[in-house]
């Protein structure tokens, strides 16, 4: 996008960019007679390539069969009450200009006609320069827990769903960033750096953001390696390698 006060709009054609992975399911507060699960979307947008990606969650909660079309973001706006589509793409430009995060709930129009409530969370990526370079969140149905209940619960119901994602996308920035470190350090692809965080996590019984956390402060000078994590790489690592 050349600029995020001009969105593109549904029409434009874009190349798909690799997939981050599949998109989490977000539990939370049910509503009587819905399920606890809700599918969460997730997006990406490169601001330098104009390039974006959805999962197939995300196409799905706006009715289009799964790449059927390119994503845009003018795709995205084009499905979201005209009431509400202001205020979410002035946040959206802010996010791209300034890197604001924010969480917002609207209206989607889906495809079928039906009028769905989503909770749109996005986070600002920055470039080695510190200027925003991309944005990505997730867009989660909440229309079944909006309901019955009353506001006060309606408001507590709304922080959890924006705690929970914003850990969410927290921990995949973390291992983002492992992922990058290791393709640095062995040389290797993305595939290959995610399966060896899946593999130290693994065995060394820690979940996959906590390892993702420790290579990024050890490789920041914040933190060392725990040793058995360290065992690990070592065996990993080709000879010569400079150790994280």
């Amino acid at each position: 996008m050349s600029s995020t006060s001009e969105l593109p709009r549904q029409g434009d054609t874009l190349s798909r960019p690799h997939a981050p992975g599949h998109s989490p399911r977000v539990h939370g507060p049910a509503a009587p007679g819905s399920t606890a699960t809700r599918l969460a979307g997730r997006f990406r947008g490169d601001l330098g390539t104009e390039q974006w990606w959805w999962s197939a969650e995300l196409y799905a909660l706006h009715g289009i069969p799964a790449g059927s079309v390119q994503p845009t973001l003018g795709l995205l706006l084009s499905h979201v009450h005209t009431e509400d589509r202001p205020a979410l793409r002035e946040a959206l430009s802010a996010a791209g200009t300034a890197g604001t995060p924010f969480a917002r709930e609207y209206r989607v129009l889906r495809m079928d006609g039906e009028e769905r409530t989503a909770l749109l969370v996005c986070e600002a990526e920055a470039d080695p320069a510190g200027a925003v370079s991309a944005l990505s969140g997730l867009v989660v149905d909440v229309t079944d827990s909006r309901v019955t209940p009353p506001p006060d619960e309606q408001v507590r119901h709304l922080e959890t769903e924006v705690e929970q994602l914003r850990n969410a996308m927290a921990s995949r920035a973390a291992i983002e960033q492992a992922k990058g470190i290791l393709m640095l350090l062995m040389g290797c692809g993305d595939q290959v750096a995610f399966d060896l965080l899946a593999h130290i996590s693994s065995h060394t019984h820690r979940k996959v953001r906590d390892v993702a956390v420790s290579m990024i402060e050890s490789a920041t000078g914040h933190g060392s390696l725990p040793q058995d994590v360290r065992e690990i790489l070592r065996d990993a690592c080709p000879p010569g390698a400079t150790g994280v």
